[in-house]
């Protein structure tokens, strides 16, 4: 028996370019439909957000974040979010990609519950165009092959 899957019709307004860059990776990927591969990736991105939530307990990962810096106040919003993080972040850097375009990479380690606050918010921030959380358990839970945890002391 198929399911009947109920479709809403939308409307949407997007910057052109990423209009253009959408369907260039859909015609990459051999999408015969717009509709489709925005469906594709909605689902993708509830996934990812799902995974991200539901991961619980003391983590290691990389933020990365590219904005405008030319956008007024997104660098003052950005290092005052970070200072108040500042018990998970170990370190960050700062890339310029372009005239328009830097980039942050913050080393965090943590509570996953406030790695994940701290990247929510930066990905509000105006200004910001792509944020990225990626993150691993942070080396509590591994072992040495025979099966014993192998402590590791690091002098700062």
């Amino acid at each position: 028996m198929n399911k009947v899957i109920s479709m809403m019709r939308i409307s949407m307004s997007l910057p052109k370019k990423l209009l253009s860059d959408f369907d260039e990776v859909l015609k990459e990927r051999g999408y015969q439909s717009r509709s489709k591969g925005i469906r594709d990736a909605l689902q993708d991105y509830i996934v990812r957000y799902q995974w991200m939530n539901s991961m619980e307990g003391e983590r290691i990962g990389i933020i990365t974040i590219i904005y405008d810096h030319h956008y007024t106040g997104v660098m003052e919003n950005l290092a005052e979010i970070q200072h108040s993080f500042r018990n998970e972040i170990n370190t960050s850097m700062h890339i310029h990609m372009t005239d328009k375009y830097c980039m942050e990479i913050v080393v965090v380690n943590g509570d996953i519950a406030e790695i994940r606050d701290l990247t929510e918010r930066i990905m509000r921030l105006k200004g910001v165009e792509h944020v990225k959380l990626t993150s691993t358990a942070n080396g509590e839970e591994f072992c040495e092959p025979d099966g014993h945890s192998h402590d590791h002391y690091h002098h700062h």
